[in-house]
């Protein structure tokens, strides 16, 4: 991803728009981290709400916590998004089989 265009946080200006991260500064940098780790945040919540209400349809339904096709099914999906992305599938693995893990525990504990 080195040398991508990133979307820069800016005062306004037209040219700052279009800076690779070479050309931002340390400060600018660490704000665009930010901001990205506040939209992952807002996504993990975003998951989280819809894996809260499939436990839900899972319990009216009678239906197992557990479901380890649809589960490898996301660690597919999970690998092949970090092969688009050129990000290390491993570790893009590790964070999902992680929020699996803890919506499946979420699950347990809410029946």
């Amino acid at each position: 991803m080195t040398g991508e265009s990133v979307t820069a946080v800016t005062d306004g200006g037209t040219d700052d728009a279009n800076r690779t991260p070479e050309e931002m500064s340390l400060d600018e940098l660490r704000e665009e981290i930010r901001a990205i780790d506040q939209e992952i945040v807002e996504l993990i919540a975003q998951r989280t709400y819809v894996a809260d209400t499939i436990a839900a349809v899972k319990d009216e339904q009678g239906l197992p916590t557990t479901d380890e096709k649809q589960e490898q099914q996301v660690m597919d999906r999970a690998g092949d998004n970090a092969e688009q992305f050129d990000v290390d599938a491993n570790l893009v693995k590790a964070i999902f089989r992680l929020l699996i893990e803890l919506n499946k525990v979420e699950q347990r504990e809410s029946r």
